[in-house]
C-alpha cells in the first residue's frame, strides 16, 4: 500500500521503524545522516533478527556529533561510507526488494521535532529495482565504516 507521511511529529520515524519491523529478509538503507538513537536501535534490531542489512551513509556525516553510523559498525551492521566528492544526500530505505520509502525525511530528531519533512512509502517491485540500482552503484564506490 502507498503512504504519504509528514512531519513535524512522529509519523515518519513510526512509519520507518514500522517497516523495519515487518520486514522478513532485507533492508537498503541510504540515508545522508542517521542520528536518531531509536532509528538506529530499529536498525541494529533488524540486524539481530537475522535479515540482511547495509546501510550507506556520507562520509561528512559520519563524525557529527550524535551520529550513530559508529555505533551501527560496532554492532556488527555492514554499514558503508559514501567517498565521492558530492554529499551523499540520498534518503531511502528498500525493504525486501519490493517497498519503497523515500522524501525529505533526515534520520534526525530535528526532522521529527523542528522540520517541515516528507516520507513517501511505495509498494512497487519495479520501483524498488530502481532504487536497488542505485543503492549497489554507490555501495560498489564506498567503503566500510570505521569502527
Amino acid at each position: 500500500m502507498n503512504q504519504a507521511y509528514f512531519s513535524p511529529g512522529p509519523d515518519c520515524r513510526i512509519a520507518i521503524e514500522q517497516a523495519m519491523e515487518t520486514a522478513v529478509d532485507e533492508l537498503l538503507i541510504c540515508v545522508f545522516t542517521i542520528s536518531d538513537d531509536r532509528l538506529s536501535d530499529a536498525i541494529m534490531t533488524a540486524h539481530r533478527n537475522g535479515l540482511t542489512v547495509r546501510v550507506i551513509s556520507d562520509n561528512d556525516k559520519m563524525y557529527d556529533r550524535g551520529s550513530d553510523v559508529g555505533r551501527l559498525s560496532q554492532a556488527g551492521v555492514n554499514v558503508r561510507i559514501d567517498l565521492s566528492p558530492e554529499h551523499m544526500h540520498h534518503k531511502f530505505m528498500i525493504i525486501d526488494g519490493r517497498t519503497v520509502m523515500t522524501g525529505s525525511y533526515n534520520w534526525t530528531r530535528s526532522a521529527e521535532t523542528r522540520n517541515e519533512e516528507n516520507l513517501i512509502s511505495v509498494d512497487d517491485p519495479q520501483l524498488a529495482i530502481r532504487f536497488t540500482e542505485e543503492f549497489e552503484r554507490i555501495w560498489n564506490l564506498s567503503e566500510p565504516a570505521n569502527t
